[in-house]
């Protein structure tokens, strides 16, 4: 049996079958589903920061009864995109300027430049596609802010106004390949500009918290995430290993969903729809079994037939060396709105990718808790989703 999907024309929104078949051993059986919007595809370029927070925003607009929303990920792209560029500069390169960017981009970017429905501003629209590709665009804007920022200059060249000119190159090179930001829109009969159309969902940025577990700094106190994207030093609360599982649990039961950045570089984060950690310690003890023969393929056979298996239940301190001696890295972000059981009752979280309807499960995932326990770097949730006592721990009202 394949897994099916259903339109709920109400919402307008996904929801994914209740049963899950993958043809290389997995079954999965839904626990607890919350409402998603439709995949979506960042196809080449490094937005994932973007596609997943407001695939989460979305949910929570559904969570808050206001319907469906498709957002523009090229109107935040964009804004963000110019941000990063002055802070690279003003830095002079010590900040780098990439396509990589965090949950916090969004949270502050909706707040400080609003927002846009997608039909405004489309990706790929600017060169005939309908899919971004920003293999160019970042050929060139690299570029021009490495030889600002990196430059010899003595000072650097301004208008009549004082307005930086590097500044406007910038700009209309983003104008250029994303499209011009749209000042004023209409949205189903009435005309926005995109803060009031933020300000018209009823969000509040503020709702919104990042959570992590380390412990290089003190637990139930908030710091900056050391990590390249993480470049507007957004402050994450620190919390024990299990009590941020705990979080992820009591978020998904109450029908919140969650932002969730982590490491997919690993062998157990398939390109097939499952992300596992097989502990390779006890391989010694299933020799002739399933996971015997797991540990034994090559690497693009782990990649691409995952099976059900005993896994590595970490450690907060294996958490903390995989951190530490950058094994886990700040790779990808994605949404997770579900809790799912395979064929031996192991726990797996459902995940929306950006990455199209690719794999077995036409763009989604499952995650176990034991890979998720291992190789998150924090989530972004409501802060009502988070239990009483550890807010209170953590000082959130």
């Amino acid at each position: 049996m394949t897994k099916r999907f259903f339109s709920l024309a109400l919402a307008g929104l996904v929801t994914f079958g209740a049963f899950a078949q993958n043809e290389e051993g997995f079954e999965f059986t839904t626990v607890k589903e919350n409402p998603i919007t439709s995949v979506k595809n960042q196809n080449r370029a490094g937005t994932c920061w973007c596609y997943s927070s407001l695939a989460f925003i979305e949910s929570e607009l559904l969570r808050m009864g206001k319907g469906e929303y498709d957002f523009s990920e090229m109107y935040l792209v964009h804004n963000t995109y110019l941000d990063r560029a002055d802070r690279a500069v003003r830095t002079h390169g010590d900040v780098s300027f990439s396509q990589g960017g965090s949950f916090y981009d969004v949270l502050y970017g909706m707040e400080k430049f609003g927002l846009v429905p997608e039909e405004e501003m489309r990706p790929g629209v600017m060169y005939g596609e309908t899919l971004s590709n920003h293999n160019e665009l970042t050929a060139v804007s690299d570029a021009v802010v490495a030889a600002i920022a990196k430059g010899k200059h003595r000072s650097l060249q301004s208008d009549a106004e004082g307005n930086m000119l590097w500044k406007k190159a910038i700009e209309a090179i983003h104008d250029i390949y994303l499209g011009v930001r749209p000042e004023k829109f209409t949205y189903n009969g009435k005309e926005y500009t995109p803060k009031s159309f933020y300000e018209s969902t009823g969000l509040n940025a503020a709702d919104y918290v990042s959570l992590t577990s380390y412990t290089h700094h003190p637990f139930y106190t908030s710091f900056v995430l050391e990590i390249q994207d993480n470049w507007r030093w957004a402050q994450s609360y620190n919390l024990p290993i299990d009590e941020l599982m705990e979080v992820f649990d009591n978020a998904i039961m109450e029908g919140y969903t969650i932002a969730w950045g982590s490491d997919v570089s690993e062998n157990g984060f398939s390109r097939n729809g499952v992300a596992n950690m097989p502990d390779k310690n006890k391989s010694a003890d299933l020799e002739g079994s399933d996971m015997a023969r797991w540990l034994k393929l090559s690497e693009e056979e782990k990649k691409s037939t995952p099976k059900p298996s005993t896994e590595l239940w970490c450690t907060q301190e294996q958490r903390q060396l995989a951190y530490d001696n950058w094994e886990t890295t700040d790779d990808h972000g994605m949404q997770i709105y579900g809790i799912a059981k395979d064929q031996n009752g192991t726990e797996y979280y459902m995940v929306k990718n950006s990455w199209g309807e690719s794999g077995t499960y036409k763009g989604h995932w499952y995650a176990s808790k034991a890979f998720v326990r291992y190789k998150t770097m924090n989530i972004v949730v409501h802060k009502n989703a988070i239990p009483k006592d550890i807010r209170k721990k953590l000082g959130i009202k």
